[in-house]
């Protein structure tokens, strides 16, 4: 059976922002025989933050990040992420008849760098969906479960607020990443997929390689499937998607009922035309500049985002690079162990003499980070005492000049004590 493999050959990537219609494409994909698909995952962005060590109940913290920085070379984590990653993943397939794994977690956009580091192979799916359909599901659904989104309040926001980044600095950079044509990239819009299903259906399973399976968009039919279950045993996602049993055009503009003129104007002057552009949703951003009576700037609000952008590095310390785009062409993943695989058997057997010298070089390397950040800490915590001691001296001289006559006081008191058989 095959398995995802260490390039990303097996591997589907959904990528779209929260609220685009991801559940509703994923519960349709799932059906495929040859496809693994449940509901989000998220698990990579864990790994990428391994190293920043947050607050544990057993301690430790300052270890964590010193172990990660000091001893574990980027090459070293990177190999260990993707292996754990892939354990993951052919563990879904195994057994499940599947060769194929969709990955569906919204919010992927915070490490498309390291995605494409990990599996430079793996398809990519970018789901598009009118911006102001987006902001309009927020709010629906978080008016019903009751958790309150307000769509001003959250752009406004002094503090981090990840629905705002979602619905902006998000969306911008999915469009960054896929401004360039690439041939594991390939785009579905909500809009085509809930009035075409099948058709979009069969254009997708071409894209992975696949034929199309009769009926895989009615996923009512398949309410009792083991995938299914798996699937809605999750509990996340979109909470109305199992209360219709086939995709639907009813949310395509509902966001002229869900919306107001305030929330529609200030989104849209905070994103800017030129994205309506590039997502394609010029017609929909025309209707929303006749319905508020405003003609929207082309450039995004930089004010907001840079804002934004502050709020969301301080709070992370993710730093992106600026307009990151797919690579026009894919790096295959070299380590020491796809290296050596890739040896034959008679090369294998004996030792590969750059290979031995690289890792020693990696091991010295580690080693040369450690005891800088000893020497460090040990430069840190002198500095520390000398102005810990400074400061101690420094009051013990102000609480002596406070006391009149301390000196005299202190001999009299002295003299005393003597001549009363050293009792106080």
């Amino acid at each position: 059976m095959p398995l995802v493999d260490i390039q990303g050959n097996g591997l589907v990537f959904l990528l779209c922002v929260p609220r685009s219609g991801s559940s509703l494409s994923t519960v349709m994909l799932q059906n495929h025989s040859r496809i693994f698909a449940t509901q989000e995952m998220w698990f990579l962005m864990s790994l990428v933050d391994l190293a920043k060590a947050e607050p544990r109940p057993y301690g430790g913290n300052a270890i964590i990040r010193q172990f990660y920085s000091a001893m574990v070379s980027e090459d070293v984590f990177e190999q260990a992420c993707r292996r754990f990653a892939l354990e993951i993943y052919n563990g879904f397939l195994q057994g499940s008849g599947a060769d194929f794994v969709v990955d569906k977690s919204p919010r992927y956009y915070y490490m498309l760098e390291w995605l494409d580091r990990l599996f430079p192979q793996s398809k990519r799916i970018h789901l598009q969906r009118n911006p102001l359909s987006i902001a309009a599901s927020f709010k629906k659904v978080n008016r019903n479960s009751g958790n309150g989104f307000e769509l001003i309040q959250s752009l406004q926001s002094p503090e981090l607020n990840m629905r705002a980044v979602d619905l902006t600095l998000g969306l911008l950079r999915l469009n960054d990443y896929f401004e360039v044509e690439h041939p594991q990239a390939y785009e579905i819009k909500y809009e085509q997929l809930v009035a075409s299903p099948k058709d979009e259906l069969e254009k997708l399973c071409t894209f992975l390689g696949i034929g199309y399976e009769e009926g895989m968009e009615q996923y009512g039919r398949f309410v009792d499937t083991t995938k299914s279950n798996m699937f809605y045993s999750m509990g996340v996602g979109d909470p109305f998607l199992a209360s219709h049993q086939e995709a639907h055009k009813d949310s395509i503009n509902n966001w002229k009922s869900i919306l107001d003129r305030q929330e529609v104007e200030l989104y849209c002057r905070t994103i800017g035309a030129d994205l309506f552009h590039r997502m394609g949703y010029s017609q929909q951003l025309e209707e929303a500049e006749q319905w508020t009576g405003v003609r929207y700037e082309a450039s995004a609000d930089q004010e907001v985002m840079e804002r934004l952008t502050r709020q969301f590095t301080k709070a992370t310390g993710c730093e992106w690079q600026p307009q990151y785009r797919i690579k026009p062409e894919a790096v295959a993943v070299h380590s020491e162990h796809e290296r050596t695989d890739a040896i034959d058997t008679e090369q294998a057997s004996a030792p590969d003499p750059t290979l031995a010298a690289l890792a020693t070089i990696r091991q010295l390397e580690a080693a040369l980070r450690a005891a800088d950040h000893r020497l460090e800490r040990g430069y840190n915590e002198r500095e520390r005492l000398k102005v810990q001691l400074a400061s101690t001296q420094s009051k013990i001289q102000r609480i002596k000049s406070l006391i009149p006559f301390g000196h005299q006081l202190s001999a009299w008191a002295s003299q005393r004590k003597i001549l009363r058989g050293g009792k106080s």
